[in-house]
């Protein structure tokens, strides 16, 4: 069984066993939190600050990672990772084409693979949609936005003078996990073949992060 596969059956599996009456969470410890208002990337490796409809965000990013380090955890056996991230302009989702998709987003814990779903900007009617895996693991058929917190956010490039074309969701993944210390990544697969100013295309942002350290007996 693939490691990336296993991890994200994990991740179910704890959402159950934190909710399970037989166990309890003994400690929750806030270790790492930023909106990026006070332009700090302290921790972070290829990350940079840059204004978005008035307010500061990391990105934007096409074709790149980036990576959060924590070091000197306090003592934890499960880190649960909360990510607020803007999927900017033409995101195609799911469409296998060779072209134009899928338009992949990954998070990984440790150099291991924990998720990876698709997202879409598309408009959806009846005769053409193209769907995403949001807010399942790729590869499953949602509608665009599915999951989303706001979607009524100008885009960011091509579609700068346009509505709706920003989507923001909000990202929580559990991981079980006992390292002192833990590298935490976000990085994209875009496929854009034939588009000459691809970071305009499509883009995304992270506009908040909060990691915590929890105690699960």
């Amino acid at each position: 069984m693939r490691i990336d596969r296993w991890l994200w059956q994990l991740s179910g599996l704890l959402l159950i066993f934190l909710n399970s009456c037989s166990d309890t969470l003994e400690s929750s410890v806030t270790v790492y939190s930023n909106d990026f208002s006070e332009l700090d990337l302290s921790g972070f490796e290829g990350a940079r600050l840059f204004i978005f409809q008035n307010d500061t965000i990391s990105g934007f990013y096409n074709k790149e990672e980036v990576t959060l380090r924590l070091e000197n955890l306090p003592s934890h056996n499960v880190m649960k990772v909360t990510v607020d991230i803007l999927v900017h302009d033409s995101w195609d989702g799911n469409p296998d084409d060779g072209q134009s998709g899928p338009d992949y987003w990954i998070m990984g814990i440790d150099q291991h693979e924990v998720f990876r779903t698709t997202f879409s900007n598309s408009p959806c009617e009846s005769t053409f949609c193209l769907y995403q895996s949001y807010p399942d693991n790729f590869a499953r058929q949602n509608v665009p936005k599915s999951g989303a917190v706001k979607t009524n956010i100008p885009g960011l490039c091509i579609f700068g003078a346009f509505s709706s074309y920003t989507t923001q969701y909000s990202i929580s993944k559990l991981v079980s996990h006992t390292n002192g210390d833990i590298d935490i990544s976000l990085r994209d697969e875009l496929r854009q073949d034939g588009i000459p100013d691809q970071a305009c295309d499509e883009s995304w942002s992270i506009a908040s992060i909060v990691v915590e350290a929890l105690v699960v007996n």
